[in-house]
């Protein structure tokens, strides 16, 4: 059996850090994605879903993706249910992400500084939280200067 989903959109607000009772992260989001046809009338029409992150990755979400960023997301589908506080079941439809890729730069982040889209740190330095260990440096950064690579160490 296979649950797999796979997303590409842009935030429609602010990630919502909370921590469980027992001090786990977790965040939520909905993702605005455009649908692949347009509608009846030719307009382009958009699914918004609901998603949740988990522990460390919870926290980095939620320091630096806000309202409009592009993300990636790679999880599954959950659905849960729930009684509201009128007494009534409430079915919920989630995407919990195993993993969400940053695909844009914030505009904030000038060219060469902010997150990759595998979530690394770039070369200069910003706050993190005096819990979370350092970043390694973005692998990525100087992609526009030419790379020596013998014949030999190529695989085919």
């Amino acid at each position: 059996m296979l649950n797999r989903v796979i997303l590409i959109g842009r935030l429609t607000a602010d990630p919502e850090l909370r921590y469980t009772n027992n001090g786990t992260a977790v965040a939520s989001f909905t993702l605005a994605v455009d649908r692949m046809r347009s509608g009846p009338n030719g307009e382009r029409q958009t699914d918004f879903i609901n998603v949740v992150v988990w522990q460390k990755q919870a926290e980095i979400v939620a320091q630096y993706l806000q309202k409009g960023r592009l993300a990636a997301v790679d999880g599954r589908l959950q659905i849960r249910s729930y009684d509201n506080r009128d007494g009534q079941r409430v079915r919920v439809a989630e995407v919990v992400a195993e993993t969400v890729r940053f695909l844009d730069r914030g505009p904030d982040q000038a060219q060469g500084s902010g997150y990759s889209a595998a979530g690394a740190q770039t070369r200069q330095q910003r706050p993190t939280p005096s819990s979370a260990p350092p970043f390694e440096d973005d692998p990525f950064a100087d992609d526009s200067q030419l790379i020596d690579i013998s014949e030999d160490d190529l695989p085919f």
